[in-house]
C-alpha cells in the first residue's frame, strides 16, 4: 500500500495555526503538555482542538466532510385523519447507500415523526423524543399532545443550533384536540400546518398535492394521493426512491396502509406503451 496525502484546502494553514496555539497555551499553562496527540490517553476529560476559534474550526471541518443528501416526505390533514407518506432511499452525495431506510419513527401509538436530513440526527433525536413523551405520560398520567411533543423537539434542536445537526422533521398525530402536524427543523423552527412536504423531492410532491388535495377525501383516495405524490418525487428526484410507505392516523392511533416498491408503482402509473402519466390501477 502506498502512502498518499489528503488534499484538503486550508488544512495545512489550520494545522500550522493549531501548532502555534499549542505553544501559546503551553507557555501560559504549565500543566499543558504540547506533545499531546489524539492517541494519548486522557483520564478525566476529552480535550478540545487547540485552535484559536473553536466555532470557526468546527464549521470549517463540517463543510469539508458534509455530504449532500436527499429524501421526500409528506403529510397532510383531511376529514378522516392524517396521512403520512415517505420514501426509503438514503444517499451520501451521489452514492445511494440504502434503499430500505425506515423514515417514519413511531414515537407512540398516536404519534409519528418523519426523517429528512441526516439519518443519524433524525433517528437519535426522535427516539429521544419518544423517551421524553413516555416520561411525560408516567409523570402526568395522560398522553402528551402533538403540540407539546413538537415543542419538546424544537427546544432540544434550538439548544444545539449551529452545532452541525441536520434535521427537517414532521411530528404528526392525534390528541384530544384533534389531528395536528408540526414541522420542526435543526434550527429550532417549529411551524403548524395542514400540508407539508420536506426533502429534496418536496417540490415535485407539492405539485401533486396541490393538484389533488381535497378536504373531504375518503381514506383510500387520500392514501392514493400521498403515494402518488411520493412516486412522482421518486421519479424526478435522483436521491429519492426505494419504497413508498403510507400511514393513516385517526383517533384510534396510526395504521400503516401501504408499502409499495417504486418499480411496481411506475408500471401502474405508466403502463407499458403509454407516453404520458396516467392514474393507472391502484397498487395495494
Amino acid at each position: 500500500m502506498c502512502a498518499f496525502r489528503l488534499d484538503v484546502p486550508g488544512l495545512d494553514q489550520a494545522c500550522r495555526g493549531s501548532s502555534t496555539r499549542r505553544a501559546e497555551i503551553a507557555a501560559c499553562d504549565p500543566s499543558f503538555d504540547p506533545s499531546f496527540s489524539a492517541t494519548t490517553c486522557v483520564d478525566s476529560s476529552f480535550p478540545l482542538p487547540a485552535v484559536e476559534s473553536l466555532d470557526a474550526f468546527t464549521r470549517d471541518a463540517q463543510q469539508m466532510i458534509k455530504p449532500n443528501h436527499g429524501t421526500t416526505t409528506l403529510g397532510f390533514i383531511f376529514k378522516n385523519g392524517v396521512i403520512i407518506a415517505v420514501d426509503s432511499r438514503a444517499s451520501q452525495g451521489s452514492y445511494i447507500s440504502s434503499q430500505t431506510v425506515k423514515k417514519v419513527i413511531e414515537i407512540n401509538p398516536y404519534l409519528l415523526g418523519t426523517m429528512a436530513g441526516g439519518a443519524a440526527d433524525c433517528a437519535f433525536w426522535q427516539r429521544n423524543l419518544g423517551v421524553q413523551c413516555r416520561m411525560f405520560e408516567l409523570k402526568n398520567k395522560r398522553r402528551i399532545t402533538v403540540c407539546a411533543a413538537s415543542k419538546l423537539l424544537a427546544n432540544v434542536m434550538y439548544s444545539y443550533k449551529g452545532m452541525g445537526l441536520s434535521m427537517g422533521s414532521m411530528i404528526a398525530g392525534w390528541d384530544p384536540s384533534g389531528p395536528a402536524i408540526y414541522y420542526v427543523d435543526s434550527d429550532g423552527q417549529r411551524t403548524k400546518g395542514k400540508i407539508f412536504s420536506v426533502g429534496s423531492g418536496s417540490l415535485y410532491a407539492y405539485g401533486v398535492l396541490d393538484q389533488g388535495y381535497k378536504w373531504d377525501m375518503d381514506v383510500e383516495t387520500a392514501c392514493e394521493l400521498g403515494q402518488r405524490a411520493i412516486y412522482h418525487a421518486q421519479f424526478r428526484d435522483a436521491v429519492s426512491g426505494g419504497t413508498c410507505s403510507v400511514y393513516h392516523i385517526t383517533k384510534e392511533g396510526w395504521v400503516k396502509k401501504r408499502g409499495n416498491n417504486h418499480y411496481d408503482m411506475h408500471y401502474a402509473y405508466y403502463p407499458v406503451g403509454s407516453e404520458t402519466a396516467t392514474t393507472g390501477e391502484p397498487v395495494i
